[in-house]
């Protein structure tokens, strides 16, 4: 005997819903706007169910569903939920932006039309050094002179550009070619489309300590502004078992153990073995960032360092 097929509606996220079409400030020019969305919470639960049979309903409860799914990395659930963007943001930034390849975009075209006109500006005290360990990072921030003689120098050069870009305008030279010598400090336009899965994984490596400041920026507007209002439930799992967990690696695990088991010479032992304790005529200890990263992971767990008396 056959049945009918019930009705879905549509699943909305209200706290979502009151802030569409809202832009949210990033840096001194840009912003991140959602535009739409498919999906919540719900739709997650209603996914991992078609999955795994009706039975489950009585056995878990939504949040406990969906905590269980992040737990374990049962990914697909999370991609039945988009959300398409609309931002701003500085050509620099973008580059690192577009390498995520899971979204769709459309991006504004200085061919089409006039380039944007802003530019990402750098007050003096937001200059900062090269990193003295990571070769693509920043660390603390320049002195007050270096960085107001450096923020003036800024303001020459984009507004030399600009002219000259303006000027090839002026004199009839295509749009196409006349933007090749704009700085990466101008800000481009795009809209951008991602599943859920995809966007936990961009915001697990550009809300990362580790990510250049101002795309960090953003992510930080998407996650706790937009993500937040839009799966709220997922947002606070992916918070729990991704952004704010501690993955430890075999190795990790087994110097822990030994501390544990207060055999520290055998957990020296194991970082030896790993070449993790080399020593340099210069410096105690070579520079090593496996061991340096197990270090930072030891001092969140309010673990000792069993190396440290030789750095």
């Amino acid at each position: 005997m056959s049945t009918e097929p019930e009705r879905l509606d549509r699943a909305d996220a209200p706290d979502l819903d009151a802030v569409l079409g809202k832009p949210f400030k990033v840096l001194d020019d840009g912003f991140v706007r959602p535009v739409d969305y498919m999906g919540t919470d719900q739709s997650i639960v209603q996914a991992a169910r078609i999955s795994y049979g009706a039975g489950t309903r009585k056995l878990h409860e939504d949040k406990g569903l969906i905590r269980y799914l992040m737990r374990h990395r049962h990914t697909t659930p999370f991609e039945m939920c988009e959300i398409k963007l609309h931002v701003r943001v500085p050509m620099d930034c973008w580059r690192q932006w577009i390498r995520h390849r899971t979204a769709n975009v459309n991006e504004y075209s200085t061919r089409y039309s006039e380039a944007i006109d802003a530019v990402q500006k750098t007050t003096p005290d937001e200059w900062r050094q090269q990193s003295s360990s990571n070769k693509q990072g920043s660390e603390k921030p320049l002195d007050a002179e270096t960085g107001s003689y450096l923020s003036s120098r800024e303001d020459e050069l984009l507004q030399f550009s600009r002219e000259v870009y303006a000027e090839r305008l002026d004199k009839g030279v295509s749009r196409e070619q006349a933007r090749k010598d704009l700085p990466l400090s101008t800000y481009t336009e795009a809209y951008w489309k991602i599943d859920l899965h995809n966007l936990f994984h961009f915001l697990a490596l550009r809300m990362d300590a580790h990510a250049q400041l101002e795309i960090r920026t953003y992510a930080n507007v998407i996650g706790n502004e937009i993500v937040r209002r839009w799966c709220p439930v997922a947002w606070e799992a992916f918070q729990d078992y991704q952004l704010n967990s501690l993955s430890l690696s075999r190795i990790e695990i087994q110097i822990i153990s030994a501390m544990q088991q207060d055999r520290i010479d055998e957990a020296l032992k194991i970082a030896e073995s790993c070449g993790w304790l080399e020593q340099t005529t210069q410096q105690p200890l070579k520079s090593n960032r496996e061991r340096e990263e197990c270090e930072r992971k030891l001092g969140s767990l309010g673990l000792h360092v069993p190396w440290a008396a030789a750095q």
